[in-house]
């Protein structure tokens, strides 16, 4: 039998403390650049890294104008380009990001009438050696209607 030990954290070697690996900060920064872009064009955030049990969106906004609910993927990537996309967002990735869509508004009905869409905004930071740089540093690339829910 084995003895489980709690030991305060106080008490943990800062190198065994878990931390957030660079790949965790990067698409951190860039959900941060994609949201203040957003906000700069009129988009009202009104979720950021919703999840449910069927995955994770990045961002959630309404376009009021156009009274659009957007479910929003983003991509922060320092090497690859955008023609590189589809291997991210493949067919399975479209899947969750759309069920975790309907759980949304099944849990949110004042966004029922609205009309959806699912886009994707790429960012990608213009200095070498995945430095992040200032709001000015950035290239955001947003694609309007990226991806549909299909009829299989």
């Amino acid at each position: 039998m084995f003895q489980m030990h709690n030991i305060p954290q106080n008490d943990i070697p800062p190198n065994d403390i878990p931390q957030k690996s660079e790949r965790f900060i990067r698409g951190r920064k860039g959900e941060d650049q994609a949201t203040a872009s957003l906000t700069a064009s009129g988009f009202e955030i009104i979720a950021r890294n919703f999840r449910s049990k069927f995955g994770e969106i990045d961002i959630i906004a309404v376009e009021k104008q156009l009274q659009i609910i957007v479910f929003f993927e983003v991509k922060a990537w320092s090497v690859f380009g955008i023609e590189n996309l589809q291997y991210s967002l493949d067919l399975r990735k479209q899947r969750k990001i759309i069920k975790t869509a309907k759980y949304f508004l099944s849990e949110n009905r004042e966004y029922n009438k609205m009309g959806i869409r699912f886009d994707v905004i790429f960012v990608k930071d213009n200095k070498v050696f995945n430095e992040w740089q200032e709001a000015d540093g950035y290239r955001i690339t947003h694609l309007e209607s990226a991806f549909t829910e299909r009829v299989l």
